[in-house]
Formats: structure tokens, C-alpha cells, sequence
């Protein structure tokens, strides 16, 4: 493993989330662990051995290559700021650094990982409370014992769901063994019967021998864990047709779940209320997630109070009771990935959410391996194509960059079906061929997700198909060696300022240089691994002369008509409102220096306003640094 997102997110949320709920009698919730996490986490009964990341992280800065190092710095100053970094005075000191000696990266390192310790690691682990104590100055025993503690923690994850299944507390889900999304793999044509305009792979066909190993693989690894088979699966993305619900079922699994907009493309009707109820199709139980309080929890409670978000959410919840008979609410989020963005990993926001629901005298929790038993479960005789992202596939085929990722898995394994292999050679072909099936491959490609990674997962999905060739003794086809991602194809997210500016804010936009050289900040490419309702705002420019900060806001702003602007000074607190000159398509403003106190640099929010309600939060990702100080002097450019 060359990325240690498993083990972080293990230390961070993995036991984190089923302990917070346990913690409150009566409560109930369904967890899905995938194939693939689930390996990832036995693995790391020897870290060292498979966590590439690990290997660097524990290693004595002395001992590293300057290769190594940038790489091990890169890591470590990846994480998100406001809420992970930003409460640690002394990451907050290293983490725009550049330079590091090697006590300094030591300190790095080891406040890297525990600003990824979660709540429960804070309060019960001795060495995780003693080193948050010790804020800086750390040693290699430091980082030594640390890493043992933290492996030691991550083999109690899987047990501790056991038992709480075992108690009737949780359900436990899994997905297809490397998280593929089934439908195109079994048809390929599901691409375009779920959006008409996508277009597709050249020399597509059938996987489905892959898709059926891909689900008898789960299920074996899942019955070694839990001493029992899964009675339920989470697609990959809620990725779902009827063909691939008929293997589900062939193979014993009682129950699925997607999301709304698989139902309402289904029914051809856009009725909110639809949802509320449990289905059969063909003998399996499909639950259909509320996108709106799926996504309030993913995305928005982030920004509010943990009190006044679990309330909100409540009431939300109430309303849709008063309304509906006997509804069955499906709630389903990602399990790791909203939290870096809460403040105390969403500590506060649990407490209030869980308190409420235990609480409730008109809400009661189910798991879904309860609700696949209930007898009144409304019938569907088809069920359209689709994932949980806009109900289509375009996140993973359509674009030139995720068809070709598809296209060299079909020529790859057309090569390996006319080639005779030894069993042995056979079974790490068909790991590697089953690898690069991913869904998370197809994710990354394309313009619509970003990440600082995407170069590095670009060549992991290459070496799976290479290494085929290896195994088979046949010469690497020259494709594969060159990247999927081009350098031209990506634009970075964010582009500091190259020089001051004084741009006019009484007139149109219309000419080149009024904001030559400004900073940009892209808010179309997402931050987070899962897609995210956005406001009206697309791109950010900035900056500033010796008077004022200079901000537009581009974007679509048809259904945004008298919006204002707040923003916020986050060394301050301070708010400051705005009444924007509105353009076509365009929002400009300027702010005083004299708002910032004189300090070099400053961390600014943005909030847009229409009629006292918040549309938008900028950037997505966290605050704009910017460097008033900054003198520009290596940027300068003809």
C-alpha cells in the first residue's frame, strides 16, 4: 500500500463511529465494510511491511532521500487545516514551511498522525494523550511507540463490529470484493441507458465472470471475519440494474441499498415522499437513501454548531413523520470522509444527534438486516440503471480519460484470455485484472474530481495492468507506460496571486488585464471524495494592492438575485458585510486593509447571503490564506 488512507481513517474513524453509537442503549445503525478495508486492516497487523508511507514515516529523517522526504512532506501537510491542523500550535507553525530540519520533521511526522487520532483514541490511549501533551520536541522512541500503539488499535476494529452484530446492535454489509461498479462491468450499456448522451468505451463487452468473483470473494473473506455470510451488500456507489440485483440475489443476499434518484427514474416521478418505505424487487429489499439529510450530514453540518445541527436535522426528520404513514427513513453517508471536515472529528454534533434519537418517543432505529424482515414492502416490477451520484455512470465512463482507462482493461484482458497460464500465474493475473476494476480508478479521471494525488493514482492503475504482462512474459504494450492524465488536462484548484492588482469595481468586465495576475481559486473541483451540492459560485479571483483586497466571484447567479456577502477574518472573528457590484455572471467587491489589523496574513471565509439564508460557504475546502507581505518579487512575468 503506497497511500495510507486506510490507516488513517482506522485511527481516526473506523472504531470511532460504531463506539460513539454504542455508547447509547437502544440505538441501532447498519455499517458496511468493504472487501478491500477489510484486507487493508488485517494487513496492518505488520504495518511495515505493506504501508509504504509507514515505512518512510517511522525511518530517521537522516536516513531518507531528498525524494523521500518531499514525498514524506507531502503527506503530511495533506491534511485538512481548519479543523485538523489549525488546533495544534506547532503543526500550525510547520505545515507552510518548505524546509525541514530533521528535528523539525520529526515534529511533522508525528503530529501529522495524531491530528488523525480520533475522540476515542484522545481520551483512552495513554501514549496518544501523552504525546498531545508534549506539543513538540519529539523523539524516534516517540515515533516508535506511537506506531506500535496505533497497529495494536487498528486490530481491535474488526473484532469490536463482531460483537456489536453479534449483540443485535449493528448489521454489517459489505461490497463486491475490489469496489467495482457491477453494472458496467456486466454491461457496458448501462452507461448510456442511464444517460443517453454518455458516451462509451471502445470494444466494451461483458465482464461478468469478474463480476461473480468480485461478490463470491466478499462473501468468503466476509464469512472468515464474521463467522456467517452477508445477508446485505452496498453496491459500489449505489451502483445498481437488474441484472446485477439477480446476482445478489443468486448469491443468498437479502438486502441493498441505493439512492433516491435510482427510484424516481424508476417511476418516472420526482415525488420526495416515494422513498419512505422499503422495497422488493425480484426477492431482494432495496432501500432507497434521502438524499436531502444524507447530504445535510455529508456536507452542510460541518459549518453549524454540533447542538443546532443534530436539532435541525431532528425536526427535518419530525417533519417528514407528521407527513407520512409509518415511513421508513433510510439515512446512508459516507463513514469516513465528512468528518475531517466537523470540528472535533463531529464529536459534538454525535452527541447531540445520538442524545435526541435515544431520547425519541417517536423515532425508532432500525438495521436494515430488521428492515429486510418487515412483511409490508412495497413491489417494483423494473428497476432503472444507475448510481447514487445523479442516478447515472458518468463518474466512472463518458470522459476520454476514464473510456481509456476502460479500454485498456478490455484490451488487457482479451490478451490474457488467449494466452495460456499455470494456475498459480492465473490467480495473480486475475487479482491484478480484478484491482484494476476499481470504481475509485474512474473517479479520479476526468475533470470532475480533483485531487493533488491523481499523477500517483494514474500510475497505480497502470502497474496492475503492466504487472499482467510481466506474469505473463509478454512485452509491456507501449500505452500503458504513458499516462492516462495528461499534464495539460489538469488545472490546479488553487493559483496564488502573481502580482498586486487594482482592478476597477464601477464597470463590466471587459478588458484582460484588470485582474492579470490574481489569484484563482477553482471551486468546481471537489476537496472530498464524494460529490457535493455547490452554490452559485464556480471560480474565486483575489487580490490586492496597498488599499484594498480585491475578490469576484464567477459563476451562475440567475437564481441568486440580491445575495450579499459576509466575510469572515478567522484570526479575528470578525464579520464584515458586503453589497457586491453585480455583473453578468460576476460578483466584485473590495475589502479594506484596514479590517485586518495590519497582519502579514490573513485566513478569509465567504459566505453568500440570500434572504438570511446561507447559499454558499467559500472556498469549499477550508480558508484562503492570503500574504499581504507578499512582495512578488520571483513572480515577476512578461
Amino acid at each position: 500500500m503506497k497511500m495510507p488512507w486506510v490507516f488513517l481513517h482506522a485511527i481516526k474513524d473506523y472504531y470511532e463511529m460504531p463506539w460513539l453509537m454504542s455508547r447509547y442503549p437502544g440505538l441501532k445503525a447498519t455499517f458496511n465494510l468493504s472487501a478491500s478495508l477489510i484486507e487493508q486492516l488485517q494487513l496492518y497487523r505488520e504495518p511495515l511491511k505493506y504501508d509504504a508511507f509507514l515505512l518512510l514515516w517511522i525511518s530517521h529523517p537522516s536516513d531518507l532521500s531528498e525524494a523521500e522526504r518531499e514525498w514524506l512532506i507531502k503527506l503530511c501537510t495533506s491534511t485538512q487545516y481548519e479543523t485538523m491542523v489549525r488546533p495544534m500550535e506547532r503543526y500550525v507553525e510547520l505545515y507552510y514551511q518548505e524546509t525541514f530540519s530533521d528535528e523539525e520533521l520529526i515534529d511533522l511526522a508525528v503530529l501529522f498522525l495524531l491530528s488523525w487520532c480520533g475522540n476515542y483514541l484522545r481520551i483512552h490511549n495513554n501514549q496518544v494523550k501523552a504525546l498531545f501533551l508534549k506539543h513538540q520536541g519529539y523523539t524516534q522512541e516517540d515515533k516508535n511507540l506511537l506506531l506500535e500503539s496505533l497497529s495494536n488499535f487498528v486490530q481491535e476494529i474488526l473484532p469490536f463490529y463482531a460483537n456489536l452484530q453479534h449483540q443485535g446492535v449493528i448489521s454489517v454489509s459489505t461490497t463486491p470484493y475490489f469496489h467495482p461498479i457491477l453494472p458496467l462491468l456486466i454491461d457496458m450499456e448501462n452507461g448510456s441507458r442511464a444517460n443517453a448522451s454518455t458516451q462509451l468505451p471502445v470494444g466494451a463487452y461483458s465482464l461478468l465472470t469478474d463480476a461473480r468473483e468480485h461478490i463470491e470473494r466478499s462473501i468468503a473473506l466476509y464469512e472468515s471475519i464474521f463467522q456467517c455470510k452477508p445477508s446485505g451488500f452496498w453496491p459500489a456507489e449505489g451502483a445498481v440494474d437488474e441484472k446485477s440485483i439477480a446476482l445478489y440475489r443468486e448469491y443468498g443476499i437479502k438486502w441493498i441499498a441505493t439512492d433516491e434518484a435510482i427510484l424516481h427514474h424508476t417511476l418516472h416521478d420526482d415525488t420526495p415522499s416515494l422513498h419512505y418505505k422499503p422495497y422488493n424487487y425480484d426477492g431482494v429489499t432495496v432501500a432507497f437513501r434521502d438524499h436531502g439529510l444524507s447530504d445535510l450530514i455529508g456536507f452542510e453540518y460541518r459549518h453549524m454548531e454540533g447542538s443546532n445541527a443534530s436539532s435541525h436535522f431532528m425536526e427535518a426528520l419530525h417533519q417528514i413523520v407528521l407527513i407520512e404513514e409509518n415511513p421508513h427513513v433510510f439515512v446512508i453517508v459516507d463513514g469516513e470522509n465528512a468528518w475531517e471536515f466537523f470540528p472535533n472529528n463531529g464529536l459534538d454534533f454525535f452527541y447531540g444527534l445520538y442524545g435526541a434519537l435515544s431520547k425519541s418517543s417517536w423515532c425508532k432505529t432500525m438495521t436494515m438486516d430488521e428492515v429486510s424482515r418487515e412483511p409490508n414492502r412495497m413491489p417494483l416490477d423494473h428497476i432503472a440503471p444507475g448510481s447514487w451520484i445523479h442516478g447515472t455512470f458518468d463518474t466512472w465512463v463518458g470522459h476520454r480519460e476514464k473510456n481509456r482507462a476502460w479500454e485498456l482493461i478490455f484490451q488487457t484482458r482479451r490478451d490474457v484470455e488467449q494466452y495460456g497460464l499455470s494456475n498459480e500465474v492465473s490467480k495473480e493475473i486475475q487479482h491484478h485484472l480484478l484491482a484494476s476494476e476499481c470504481s475509485d480508478w474512474f473517479w479520479w479521471y476526468g475533470e470532475d474530481h480533483y485531487t493533488e494525488f491523481s499523477f500517483e493514482f494514474d500510475a497505480l492503475f497502470r502497474e496492475h495492468l503492466i504487472q499482467i504482462y510481466r506474469l505473463m512474459e509478454k512485452e509491456i504494450p507501449s500505452v500503458l507506460l504513458v499516462p492516462i492524465i495528461s499534464d495539460g488536462g489538469e488545472k490546479p484548484s488553487w493559483q496564488k496571486p502573481h502580482t498586486m492588482i487594482s482592478p476597477s469595481l464601477e464597470r463590466e468586465k471587459n478588458t484582460f488585464f484588470d485582474w492579470v495576475g490574481c489569484g484563482i481559486v477553482d471551486e468546481t473541483k471537489g476537496f472530498s471524495t464524494m460529490d457535493r451540492k455547490r452554490g452559485p459560485v464556480d471560480i474565486i479571483y483575489y487580490g490586492f494592492d496597498d488599499k484594498l483586497l480585491y475578490v469576484a466571484f464567477e459563476g451562475d447567479f440567475k437564481s441568486f438575485a440580491d445575495v450579499h456577502i459576509e466575510v469572515i477574518i478567522e484570526e479575528t472573528g470578525k464579520r464584515i458585510a458586503i453589497d457586491p457590484s453585480a455583473l453578468p455572471k460576476r460578483l466584485e467587491f473590495g475589502v479594506s486593509r484596514i479590517h485586518f489589523n495590519c497582519n502579514t496574513s490573513v485566513h478569509l471565509r465567504f459566505e453568500l447571503i440570500q434572504e438570511k439564508k446561507r447559499v454558499q460557504i467559500l472556498p469549499a475546502n477550508g480558508s484562503l490564506l492570503i500574504d499581504l507581505d507578499e512582495n512578488f518579487i520571483t513572480d515577476w512575468f512578461i
